[in-house]
This record gives C-alpha cells, sequence and structure tokens, in this order.
C-alpha cells in the first residue's frame, strides 16, 4: 500500500464508519460468542507474501466487529462510557497523519502548546480556580500512579527514588472504602505495599468520614507510620459515591499530606455549573484527575490530570539525559517530564475539534440529560413487582435488583442479569454493595436517546417475567 492509496481507502473506512454507526442500534450490543472463535478465522501465521488491501479490508469487516463488544452502541449502559464522538474521530485520524512523537516541545511545538491552551480551555469549563496547571494522561489510572509516587516522594523528603524504600520506614496512605481498584494498583506499584493503603470507612451517603480519616491519621503518626497522600473520590465506579471533599481536603492540607481527586467518570459533569456543589473544596487538591474519554465525548485514550503545583511531580517523574535536552531554550514546557511515559501521542488535537465542534452548550446538554433519564429510569424500575433500587442515581449511575419476596435475591439478580446481557437488547453489569449483588446501570452514551433508556427498563421487565 503507497500513500497515493491512502485516498481511496480511508473514504472507504471513513464509509463504513458511518455506515456502522448508522446501523448500530439493529447490532446486538454484546457478541453470543464463545473464547476461540474469532483466533480460530485468524491465519495462526504471518504471511510470506504482500495481500492486498481489500482482501486485509474485507476481512475486517467480516471478523473482527461481528466479535466486538460495541461500545458505541446506544443502549450500553455497562461500566462508564467511552465516547467517541465524530468530531473526536476525525481528529484522531489526523493526529495519526501526522504520527508525531510529542515527547518535548522541540518534537511538536504545536502538539505541546495546543495541550497547554486546552488543559486551560478544561480549567475553565469546569469552574477550577485559575493558575491551575496539567497534563494529558492515557488513563487515570496513569494519572493515579504518578499522584501516588509524588505522594511517596514529598513523604521521604524526594529520597525514595534515589535511595530505594528499604529504609525508608513504612508509608501510609488514605482513601475512601468506595476507591477505585487503580488506587490499590497504584499503591502496590509505588512500593507502598497494599496493606498500607488505609480504606476509610464511609457514612450513610457512602462518602469517606472525615472523623474516621482523622483517627487513622493520628493513630498512624503514634505508631510510628508515615502518613503520605489523601485520596478522594467523586463519582466513585461502583455506585456513584462521592466524598465531601472540603472536610477531606482540609485535613489533608492541616496535616502536609499530598491530596489527590480520582473524578474520572462524573468530572465531565462539572461542565454544568449547577452540579458543582458535589465537589466544593476541590480548589484544596494537589492533584485532580478526570476522563474526557468517558462522559464527555473524546475517544479513548485522554485523561487529564490538574496540578496545583507541578514542580512537585516533575521532580517526582522528571529524567533529562543529554539526548533529550533543548539547546535553542529552557523557557519550555516538556510534559514527557510531567508523566512516566516518554513517548506521547497527539491527544490534544481530539480536545480542541470536540469543543470547537460542539461547544460547551451541546455537551451540557446530553450531560443533563443522562442524569434525567437516570431519575426516570430508577423511577420506572422501582415500579416494576419484586425490584427494589438499592443506590439511587448519583450522577447517571444507579444500582438495583430482582428481590421478589422470599426468594434468593442475589441469585435471581444474577440471572436476570445473565438473561440480559445474553439477550443483546442492552448491555448491563454488576457490583457488590453491602454485601448484595447488584446490577449497575450507567446512562452516558453520546448518542443514547431518552427511547434507548427506556427500552433498557423495558427489556429489564420482560426478562424478568420470565424468571418468576
Amino acid at each position: 500500500m503507497r500513500y497515493e492509496d491512502l485516498p481511496e481507502w480511508s473514504n472507504a473506512a471513513a464509509n463504513w464508519a458511518a455506515e456502522y454507526h448508522r446501523t448500530l442500534r439493529e447490532r446486538p450490543v454484546r457478541p453470543e460468542l464463545n473464547p476461540g472463535v474469532i483466533a480460530a478465522q485468524i491465519n495462526p501465521s504471518p504471511p510470506e507474501e504482500s495481500e492486498s488491501v481489500e482482501t486485509v479490508f474485507n476481512d475486517f469487516v467480516r471478523i473482527i466487529p461481528p466479535g466486538m463488544t460495541h461500545w458505541q452502541h446506544p443502549r450500553f449502559f455497562a461500566y462508564f462510557p467511552s465516547n467517541a464522538s465524530p468530531a473526536s474521530m476525525l481528529a484522531e485520524q489526523l493526529a495519526n497523519a501526522l504520527s508525531a512523537q510529542c515527547m518535548l516541545w522541540q518534537t511538536s511545538p504545536a502538539a505541546t502548546e495546543l495541550e497547554t491552551m486546552m488543559i486551560d480551555w478544561l480549567r475553565q469549563a469546569l469552574g477550577l480556580p485559575a493558575g491551575l496547571r496539567g497534563v494529558i494522561q492515557d488513563t487515570a489510572s496513569t494519572a493515579t500512579l504518578s499522584a501516588v509516587l509524588t505522594m511517596r516522594e514529598r513523604a521521604l523528603d524526594w529520597r525514595g527514588a534515589a535511595e530505594g524504600l528499604a529504609n525508608a520506614g513504612v508509608l501510609r496512605i488514605y482513601a475512601s472504602a468506595q476507591a477505585h481498584s487503580s488506587i490499590d494498583k497504584a499503591v502496590r506499584l509505588a512500593g507502598i505495599g497494599q496493606e498500607n493503603l488505609v480504606k476509610i470507612a464511609t457514612d450513610d451517603s457512602w462518602a469517606m468520614c472525615p472523623e474516621h480519616l482523622q483517627t487513622a491519621i493520628d493513630a498512624d503518626r503514634r505508631a510510628g507510620l508515615i502518613p503520605a497522600g489523601v485520596i478522594g473520590v467523586i463519582g466513585g465506579t461502583s455506585i456513584g459515591a462521592s466524598d465531601r471533599l472540603h472536610e477531606i481536603l482540609a485535613i489533608a492540607q492541616r496535616e502536609n499530606l499530598y491530596s489527590h481527586v480520582d473524578a474520572a467518570w462524573a468530572g465531565s459533569a462539572m461542565i454544568c455549573p449547577e452540579l458543582r456543589r458535589l465537589w466544593a473544596g476541590i480548589e484544596l487538591a494537589d492533584s485532580l484527575v478526570f476522563n474526557p474519554h468517558k462522559w464527555l465525548g473524546v475517544n479513548f485514550d485522554c485523561s487529564v490530570q490538574f496540578l496545583r503545583n507541578p514542580a512537585e511531580q516533575i521532580r517526582t517523574m522528571s529524567i533529562r539525559p543529554d539526548y533529550l535536552q533543548t539547546l535553542e531554550t529552557s523557557e519550555i514546557t516538556n510534559y514527557s517530564e510531567w508523566t512516566m511515559q516518554l513517548g506521547r501521542r497527539f491527544r490534544a488535537l481530539k480536545l480542541w475539534f470536540l469543543f470547537r465542534i460542539y461547544g460547551l452548550r451541546d455537551l451540557r446538554r446530553r450531560i443533563r440529560n443522562h442524569i434525567e433519564w437516570a431519575q426516570d429510569a430508577a423511577h420506572q424500575i422501582s415500579q416494576i413487582p419484586g425490584f427494589e433500587i438499592v443506590t439511587p442515581p448519583m450522577f447517571s449511575l444507579f444500582t438495583f435488583r430482582f428481590a421478589p419476596p422470599g426468594r434468593d435475591a442475589d441469585e435471581l439478580t444474577q440471572l436476570l442479569l445473565e438473561r440480559i446481557n445474553a439477550d443483546g437488547r442492552t448491555y448491563l453489569t454488576q457490583t457488590r454493595h453491602d454485601g448484595r449483588f447488584v446490577i449497575r446501570m450507567s446512562i452516558g452514551q453520546f448518542e443514547s436517546t431518552e427511547q434507548d433508556v427506556m427500552d433498557a427498563v423495558g427489556v429489564v421487565k420482560e426478562l424478568a417475567a420470565t424468571i418468576c
């Protein structure tokens, strides 16, 4: 394939993509496949001779989409969304054409400077304080690990990376019991140890109890342990719970502990001014992560980490060998020094396209619709005999279970979920809450309509009737 062939096949790919999205409602959200079915259709060895683009393209159409779970399906209500607006997809195509390695300003000046501007556009859109800076990461897991490493280094007076942790003492990180597993993984990978992630009990609204946080910090100090950081949650993955940031971040600040807030999903909702009360106190955070690639419409991957004082993370992350020096000037930003990755993709372009092609007004409308539809769906499910709402809608996520009197609710709820997902008309997922098996419904797909949501409720009602 030559560059001269690219227009023909790029057009073919764009036409296929448009038709794919136009007909998504006609497909099952999740394929009915057994493991190995797709692999059996792929040649076990690479070809010695070239094949035509047409053959390869046709094999893609024949094999790959039928074997995919369709994350852009308008009735995909499992996990959190991983949206891909058309504007973002277009920008990604252009970024792929440039194929720049955006590690330094000198390797991609426009990418670096656009990233700086898009971080500030996002800051303004979310109502965050002036002067806050940030960087585009790949995922929230990476941003959280970056924050935990910074907690470690600051608590050890920046000796950990150079001297190792063997004689460093026992560090402690504090997070809500509703925290995402990426926080557990970050504490493991940072060498702090799973046992030193202190999960703080939550109150009746599933927010971290500030009193318990303070008690845990005080007890650890008395025991000779080293408190290092506090991690808050806005829109937790399991049920959508949020901490009272103004209380827990004030404790972190008073105790001189580095603080990080995981708002990976729900942070996008803060483009709606009326929702910002839910993260009052966010200006006290040292680090904040949210994923435009979840609810905002930017295609995966694009995670934004805001930093109150970037110098601390840069001090943790930066290694500057001679071959990465920019000789012409020192008055530049090299975002690879803010992150673990040296190599960086041109992610800022899709933010620029998204904001300009849709505008904040349209993006707010979508999020407000999702929140309203979640309220309506929860109400409708609560009216079906035998059903109960376990956790009410938080943003656009709620949980429910099938609990007819005298029956094993866990067993029936799991059976119902299996039938829903095998049916293919919608896709939901599960969690455990207070020891109970519950179904999660998370509304946020970019092209979902109110009717899509109500159709999913209808599927729940219809299939429950086949069980009892």
